[in-house]
């Protein structure tokens, strides 16, 4: 039984289809990304998961239980941290437990510590960098008792330098706490350096046109990015996405 499930999905917006017969799996302990051209409905598909939206067709099923509409059921890490400037880097990254009544103080302190951030448990979010800023709010995430993580394209505001130490970064604590995770990138090199898999999106309607299962050990370095595998897959996903065509079947 897959841990996310989504079948034959469809919405539609002032008369526009957004998203038709869109179907998508995804295994515990994951890392699956989502990628397609800009304004294919990845938000859109995002907040159905959520249960923010309704969709007109299909449903989704979490570990078999259907959740469509339902909210709740999943730990959503947005473009922006939405780390609350009031509250302390401790008391933000708390507050999904907060909400469930079973805060784990001793186990948040040991995340931000791992995080880098040891010295600014109290110290409020002004204090932090924009990527020190994306890590508590990945704890914050993690934090949180749902087990499906949905992650908006949180390293887009980031200059490249700090990305790419996210990126390293986040496929570390991945690593380490295995936590499924279904990931929106416009980004195929981010994609290509953090995923078990690659699902391509059609433009409008959006449904699913073609996936990669990623073929690179873990961990993954920076040397990664110069091998002639990695290239490939990227010129050949890059054609997916352009033309919705991309020569050989993977």
């Amino acid at each position: 039984m897959s841990h996310l499930e989504i079948g034959h999905l469809s919405k539609n917006f002032a008369g526009k289809e957004i998203l038709k017969g869109l179907q998508l799996s995804v295994e515990e302990g994951e890392f699956v990304t989502i990628l397609g051209p800009s304004g294919s409905g990845k938000s859109t598909l995002f907040h159905i998961i959520g249960g923010l939206l309704t969709p007109e067709q299909g449903s989704v099923f979490l570990y078999g239980q259907e959740i469509t509409g339902e909210r709740g059921h999943i730990s959503y890490m947005p473009q922006q941290h939405s780390l609350f400037p009031w509250r302390t880097i401790l008391q933000n990254v708390l507050l999904g437990q907060e909400l469930t009544g079973k805060a784990d103080k001793e186990r948040a302190v040991d995340m931000i510590e791992k995080a880098g951030l040891a010295g600014y448990e109290n110290e409020l979010p002004d204090a932090l960098s924009g990527g020190m800023k994306q890590r508590a709010a990945f704890i914050r995430a993690l934090l949180s008792p749902q087990s499906l993580i949905l992650l908006d394209e949180p390293f887009s505001a980031l200059d490249d330098f700090t990305r790419q130490d996210m990126q390293q970064w986040l496929q570390s604590i991945w690593i380490e706490y295995k936590k499924t995770i279904l990931f929106v990138t416009h980004n195929i090199e981010e994609a290509l350096f953090l995923s078990d898999r690659i699902a391509i999106l059609s433009t409008k309607p959006a449904a699913v046109i073609k996936e990669f299962k990623l073929p690179f050990d873990r961990p993954r370095d920076k040397e990664l990015f110069f091998a002639r595998e990695f290239f490939d897959l990227k010129q050949e996903i890059s054609s997916w996405i352009l033309n919705g065509s991309g020569g050989v079947e993977r």
